[in-house]
């Protein structure tokens, strides 16, 4: 049931997610809305791309934080 407080109280639409690498499997955590690409630390492998909005996400998604 949905209250009026929780109608009235703004949730952001963006969260952090915990993504794992394709090539290597290491683990790191990367924003759903990034204006950039974002590479792997370790191998240099592509991560996420910028869409305009939500970013496209080339990684398994392990955990979203929000």
């Amino acid at each position: 049931m949905e209250t009026e407080w929780s109608r009235l109280i703004l949730k952001p639409r963006s969260a952090f997610l915990l993504v794992q690498c394709n090539e290597c499997g290491h683990r790191q955590t990367v924003f759903d809305h990034a204006k950039t690409e974002v590479y792997c630390q370790v191998c240099g492998a592509i991560l996420a791309k910028p869409r305009g909005g939500k970013a496209e996400i080339l990684g398994k998604v392990v955990e979203s934080y929000g």
